[in-house]
C-alpha cells in the first residue's frame, strides 16, 4: 500500500510538471497560430505517447524477469530523479534561475509571430508542429517515468491512470487560467518528484540486487526522509557558498 501511494503521487506530480510546460507551448501556439492546429498537434502527440506506453510497457511487464527489470529500471529512475533533484537544489539555493512559464510563453509567441501571417482560415502546419513537438518532448519524460515506475512495480495500468489524471487536471486548469502558469510552484514539485524518483530508484536497485529492506515497502518512506534531509543540507550549504561569494565581491569592489 505504501509503495502504491508513493507511486501514484510520483507519477501524478511528475506528469503535472511536464504537462504544465507542454501546456505553455500549446497555449502560445494556439493564441498565435490558431487553436485548431495547436489542439490537433497536442492530441496527436498524446495518442503517439499512449501507443508507446502500450507497445513498450506490456512486454516489459510480462517478458522481462522482475529482478533484472528492477535493477535496470531502478538505475534509470536514479538518473532521472537525481537530475530533477540537482536542478531543484540549484534553483532553491540561488545558483540557477527559477523556471518561468511566462518567459517561455512570451518567447514561443515571439518566435511564432515572426514566422509569418497568423491569419489562417483553418489549419496551420507550423502551429501543429510546435504543439506536437512541445507535448511529445515533454511527454516522453512522463512516458519514461510511467514505464519505469509502472513496470518495476507491476502496476503499469495504475501509473498510466495517474499520468492521465495529471494531464486532465493540468488541461482543465489551463482552460481556466491559461497564461497564469507561473503561479504553479514548479520548483517545489520538481524537488518532491526528484526525491520520490530517487527513493524509488534506490529501493528497486536494492530489491533487484537481493537487498532485504527493513519494513519492506515502508523503507521507501525512510529513503524519502533521507533524501529530503540531503536536499535541505545541500541547499543550505550552497546558499552559504553564494553568500560568501557575494561578501567577497562586495569587499573587492570597495
Amino acid at each position: 500500500m505504501t509503495s502504491t501511494i508513493v507511486l501514484v503521487l510520483a507519477v501524478f506530480a511528475a506528469s503535472a510538471v511536464e504537462m504544465v510546460e507542454a501546456l505553455t507551448i500549446v497555449v502560445a501556439s494556439g493564441t498565435t497560430r490558431g487553436w485548431r492546429s495547436a489542439l490537433e498537434g497536442a492530441a496527436v502527440a498524446v495518442a503517439v505517447l499512449a501507443v508507446i506506453v502500450g507497445a513498450v510497457g506490456v512486454p516489459l511487464v510480462h517478458l522481462v524477469p522482475i529482478d533484472a527489470l528492477r535493477v535496470v529500471i531502478g538505475a534509470l529512475l536514479l538518473v532521472l530523479g537525481l537530475g530533477w533533484l540537482r536542478k531543484a537544489i540549484l534553483r532553491s539555493s540561488g545558483h540557477k534561475a527559477m523556471h518561468d512559464e511566462d518567459v517561455v510563453y512570451a518567447k514561443t509567441v515571439a518566435e511564432l509571430a515572426t514566422a509569418g501571417d497568423r491569419a489562417r482560415p483553418r489549419r496551420d502546419a507550423l502551429g501543429f508542429v510546435v504543439a506536437f513537438k512541445g507535448v511529445f518532448l515533454e511527454g516522453m519524460e512522463v512516458v519514461l517515468i510511467v514505464l519505469s515506475l509502472g513496470s518495476s512495480a507491476h502496476r503499469l495500468g495504475l501509473a498510466a491512470v495517474a499520468a492521465a489524471a495529471a494531464v486532465l487536471v493540468v488541461g482543465g486548469a489551463g482552460l481556466l487560467v491559461t497564461r497564469q502558469l507561473s503561479e504553479v510552484p514548479e520548483n517545489t514539485m520538481k524537488m518532491a518528484v526528484g526525491i520520490m524518483l530517487t527513493s524509488f530508484g534506490a529501493f528497486w536497485v536494492g530489491e533487484g540486487s537481493g537487498v532485504h529492506w527493513p519494513g519492506s515497502d515502508l523503507a521507501i518512506l525512510a529513503l524519502i526522509a533521507f533524501f529530503c534531509v540531503v536536499a535541505a543540507v545541500a541547499i543550505a550549504a550552497m546558499r552559504r557558498v553564494l553568500t560568501a561569494r557575494a561578501g567577497v565581491s562586495t569587499v573587492a569592489d570597495r
